[in-house]
Formats: C-alpha cells, structure tokens, sequence
C-alpha cells in the first residue's frame, strides 16, 4: 500500500513498532509518503503528528525538518536526511543512519553505523560492532559489546567499549575524550595536534616524532604543544598513538583490528552493510581454506606416522579422521544471516558451514 499525508514542514512522527525492516528518509516535500503492506499497517494523525506501525517492512519519506521516535524495530532500521530530534528506544537488527541531526538510542541489537551528525549522539547499548564518523556535537556512548571505529568527533567523547577502538581525532581546546576499552586502543592525531594524553594499557607503543619510547611502561601522560585538549585511554590490551594518517588502514598489523570497517569515504548509503557481509564471506573462506590445510597437514602426518611403524590396516578399518574444528556460533549466525538475506544460496551456505566444518 502507498499513502500520503499532508503534515507541514515540521511533522511529529512516532513509529509503535515495526515486525520487520524500517527504512525512512527525508525529503524536501511537506507529505509523509508511507509504502507497506495494507493488512499489516495502521495509521493515525492528529494534525502534524502522525503515529504509523507495521507488523511487517515498513518505508517513509518525511519532510526533513521532522522529529522521529521510534519504539521496537524486530529487523534492521535505515534512517537519513532527518534535521530534526531522532529517538530509539529498541532496533533489533543493525541500524545503519545518514545526514541527522540530535540522536538519542537506548538499545541497538545489531551493527551500528553513522555518517553525518549535527547534533549530540547518546547510545545507552551496543551489542555488536559500531562504526561513527563526522558528529559535530558530543557523543556518549555508554557501553558498545564489540569493536568501535570513531572519527572526526568535534564534541567531547565518552565511550565503554568491549573490544578493539580505533580513534581518529582532531582534539580541540578545552574539550574531553575519556575511552575504556577491553582490548587494543590506536589512537590518531594530527601531527600538530594540542592535548594532554593519559594512557594506560599492557603495551605503550608511541609512533610520533620526537615522542621518547618507553616499551615497559603501561601507564604515560604526554603533551602534545599546548595540552589544551584532554585524551584519557584505558585499554585492556596494548595502545598505540600514531601521528600517520593511514595507521587505521593497516590496523590489522596492531592488535586485533582486521575487518571492522575502515572505509569511512563510502558514497552510498547503506554501503557499509553489504561490504561487512562481504567481508564476512571472505573471513569464513579463509578460515576454511585455512581449516583444510591444517587438516591436510594432519593426514599428511599420519601417513607419515603410520608408514614409519609400517601399519598395515585391513581392508574393512579406516582409520580415523583427525577431529575437525567445531564452528562457532558467529559464524554460523552469519551464514545464516546471508541465507535469509539472499546473499548466498542454500547450497553455498552448506558449503560454507561444511567447509569449516572440516567436511569436503
């Protein structure tokens, strides 16, 4: 079903719930444009504000200037070109959000991903990986399960992260940066950077001219010309601080960083999930082929074995296989994520959980 409302420039719009996927998008129209399944949807306005929910996919096209709160999303949200207030409470898929302004999220159940802020970011939970770039106002993120990639925050920044952190910063006066992170932090400034860095970690490695190593300490405080900013990392694991601009594309050569979205210049929204998907499809191939050779290696060595004590085995015993690597239930999520999606065949998903199975 395609409907239209007439709501002015600066509507109010409340989404219940959603049992499917969300996808809304401002436009520089004064309708909302509302596209889903009729038996599914029910709409309400009073005025400029339009309540809308769907027991199934629900599509938007708002006016720009329009606030949005959203209730419980069961699948995965896309949401860009929004001036005004946005509020979540629960997004059970990833959320992946574009050209906003103020946001507020209580709980992402998925990957997180965001490009262009004008306003403040507030995330009480992130379960899974988070990936922020170009946020003009503050950004709090109270607790992110997994890795987290942040560039070019020009508020202050709080953050508890579970894993790896890659920071690209460009620190200004009077501002603060606190970050906790339960595994590996690189942190990378501008050679002229002015900021007081406070570090702690297992690993101090500094890459910054000038700057003396010092390989066995684990806490520093450095100054960098004036100080007049306020850096303060925890890390769980080893820290880096690089005045390179390319660290963060060789990260996997430091800690643990390897697939967790790098590439900040895409164009296209939405891009960033398909080519995490793709990544994730290469990461399970590799860890196939990289099964199957280890588990070549070890029938090679019990041929070798078994010819050196010259076993001769009867016709009817075969002897038995070396056990194979059970697979993890990430990666099985993910091949089953990719079915569901359509991104791969029935076929090549029993392929794929054969394969790290340690099956031909």
């Amino acid at each position: 079903m395609n409907r239209t409302i007439p709501v002015g420039l600066t509507p109010r719009i409340t989404i219940d719930g959603v049992g499917g996927d969300l996808s809304i998008v401002g436009w520089d129209g004064q309708d909302v444009l509302i596209k889903g399944d009729e038996d599914e949807l029910r709409v309400h306005q009073d005025g400029e504000a339009v309540t809308v929910s769907s027991d199934d996919d629900l599509s938007l096209r708002v006016p720009q200037g329009a606030s949005v709160a959203i209730g419980t999303v069961n699948g995965d949200t896309a949401l860009r070109g929004i001036t005004g207030v946005v509020e979540m409470l629960t997004i059970n898929g990833d959320l992946s959000m574009r050209d906003v302004n103020a946001v507020t999220i209580e709980t992402v159940n998925g990957d997180f991903s965001l490009r262009g802020a004008k306003g403040s970011l507030r995330v009480q939970s992130l379960t899974s990986d988070a990936s922020i770039r170009d946020v003009e106002g503050d950004v709090n993120l109270a607790s992110v399960a997994d890795d987290l990639a942040l560039r070019d925050v020009r508020g202050n920044l709080q953050a508890n992260v579970g894993a790896d952190v890659v920071l690209y910063l460009n620190p200004k006066s009077g501002q603060s940066y606190n970050v906790t992170a339960g595994d590996d932090i690189l942190l990378v400034l501008p050679p002229q950077a002015d900021a007081t860095l406070t570090l702690s970690g297992d690993e101090i490695e500094l890459d910054w001219p000038g700057l003396e190593k010092d390989e066995d300490a684990t806490t520093r405080v450095i100054t960098l010309g004036n100080g007049a900013a306020h850096i303060t990392l925890k890390a769980g694991g080893d820290m880096r601080v690089s005045s390179e601009s390319g660290a963060g594309e060789h990260a996997e050569e430091f800690g643990n960083f390897a697939g967790m979205m790098f590439d900040w210049d895409l164009s296209d929204f939405g891009k960033e999930l398909s080519e995490r998907i793709s990544r994730r499809v290469a990461d399970a191939t590799r860890r196939a082929e990289q099964k199957a050779a280890r588990a070549g290696r070890k029938a090679n060595q019990a041929a070798r074995h078994a010819q050196s004590w010259s076993v001769n085995w009867p016709s009817s015993v075969v002897p038995p296989a070396p056990p194979s690597e059970p697979v993890s239930e990430e990666e099985r999520m993910a091949i089953l994520k990719m079915l569901a999606e359509k991104k791969i065949t029935s076929e090549q998903a029993d392929q794929l959980l054969a394969a790290l199975e340690g099956g031909e």
